[in-house]
């Protein structure tokens, strides 16, 4: 007999056999294609699961999953601190969790115009590790590796950029399926573009995932408890991945009604957590289910190229969380006045404001914002005019345009693919995204070509 043990937030998911007969989990695709990540410890089949998160797992000699005992459990017990406190505490955490984590490795730092990252650049530029930062932009979309650019020359770090190219996918995508078995969509991870640059590269892989889900409010004030489960749903549901995940559970003749399953999974998810604090709450739902089933999955691509550290997915980090009141988490508080005592650093743009920084960005709003929206919006319909359509999402590259389709079409319109998802339902989704509106139904086609990687992979 073995014992596991996971992280609060574990870096990849770790599958285990239950005594259950083997079929298809129906209803857990169905959950899937919707959100997008499988829920708590789903997948494709009956007859295993997914480890859960901050627990002791005992496997037998056949990998069978014998019983799990939690060793930690999320919950809000903030401290009597001033948020000069809490600001030095957070700071200090973060070092000392990223000197740990790089000891005197060279650093690989995927740069982008946000905070995570920046923070790490930040911490890492007081350290004696020799960076390498690097960003990519979409082909045609607004240039974020600029911004990441003048992060990198303010903290004396090398840098280089990459570009997010059309129809990368299909060169990669087999391979992609084999890294993440498939248990999220590929227009995701958009590193897959560069994963031979990411091999290249010295050193461990210094990754801000999670870091804007741990600082910021779980929730907006207005929820309470009774309205959790609303507001859950309006942000893990896609509305057109729930019209897929629908139809599926119809023609697969499952039992009950598809809306209520996920209610009640839900619901069942949410009473574990001890927490009567509803911002807290949500936090700790979505690091439950969206870092573990979501964000690790495509970690991978990450790990299949290089070592990587996650200072944003440290137990201590998790655990300093839940004592931190949430008045100083909300709004990015604490992220924010770390990067204002550099100047240089705070001045950059800050892409989810821009052309604001983390110095002016409460100017992003009418009247100060319309210059730029203006010429945001000008500039994007020049780009049109020239045949040159701006990009603002991966799946633009990936699935749109004559050879893009034809290469679509080999993996949904295979008669093999046919056998497990019947053509009337792809046909739907695909004329849907041609014809109606593809940028709500790019989502449930993209689930579709990873269900369709699926099937391949198990020959169904």
């Amino acid at each position: 007999m073995t014992t596991l043990t996971t992280s609060i937030i574990p870096e990849k998911q770790t599958f285990a056999k239950v005594n259950r007969p083997r079929r298809l989990n129906y209803e857990a695709i169905c959950v899937f294609v919707s959100t997008g990540f499988f829920l708590d410890q789903d997948t494709y089949w009956t007859n295993e699961v997914c480890l859960t998160p901050a627990s002791k797992h005992q496997i037998d000699s056949n990998g069978h999953l014998i019983n799990s005992t939690p060793w930690f459990e999320w919950h809000y017990n903030p401290k009597d601190w001033t948020f000069d406190q809490v600001l030095e505490a957070y700071i200090d955490l973060l070092t000392s969790i990223t000197k740990t984590q790089v000891k005197d490795h060279p650093v690989v730092l995927p740069l982008s115009g946000g905070l995570d990252s920046r923070s790490q650049a930040l911490v890492l530029s007081e350290l004696n590790n020799p960076v390498l930062a690097y960003s990519y932009s979409f082909q045609n979309g607004y240039p974020e590796h600029r911004i990441s650019k003048k992060i990198a020359d303010t903290c004396g770090f090398e840098f280089e950029e990459h570009f997010i190219t059309e129809g990368y996918l299909w060169n990669v995508i087999d391979d992609l399926a084999k890294i993440n078995k498939c248990y999220s969509e590929f227009t995701h991870a958009r590193q897959m573009a560069i994963f031979n640059d990411l091999k290249q590269y010295q050193g461990v892989m210094s990754l801000g995932h999670w870091g804007d889900v741990l600082f910021d409010r779980g929730a907006p004030d207005t929820v309470t408890e009774e309205t959790i489960v609303p507001y859950l749903l309006k942000k893990m549901v896609k509305e057109k991945g729930f019209e897929l995940g629908q139809k599926l559970w119809d023609v697969w003749g499952l039992e009950g009604d598809f809306r209520s399953y996920l209610i009640a999974r839900i619901e069942a998810i949410l009473s574990k957590i001890n927490i009567s604090n509803t911002s807290a709450k949500v936090r700790a739902f979505k690091t439950m289910q969206w870092a573990h089933r979501w964000t690790s999955t495509n970690l991978s691509v990450f790990e299949a190229a290089k070592p990587v550290t996650l200072p944003y997915y440290h137990d201590d980090m998790c655990k300093f969380i839940c004592s931190v009141p949430e008045r100083y988490l909300a709004d990015r508080k604490l992220q924010i006045a770390h990067l204002r005592r550099n100047t240089a650093l705070a001045s950059i743009t800050w892409h989810a404001n821009k052309p604001f920084n983390l110095l002016n960005y409460k100017y992003n709003k009418v009247p100060y914002n319309l210059p730029s929206r203006i010429v945001g919006k000008t500039t994007r319909q020049l780009s049109e005019m020239m045949g040159k359509p701006y990009i603002q999402r991966n799946w633009e590259l990936q699935f749109l345009g004559k050879e893009n389709e034809s290469h679509m079409r080999s993996f949904l319109c295979s008669s093999q693919f046919e056998s497990f998802i019947p053509k009337a339902v792809t046909s739907y989704f695909y004329e849907q995204f041609k014809h109606d509106d593809a940028i709500n139904y790019a989502h449930p086609l993209s689930m579709l070509l990873t269900l369709a990687l699926f099937r391949k992979q198990n020959n169904l």
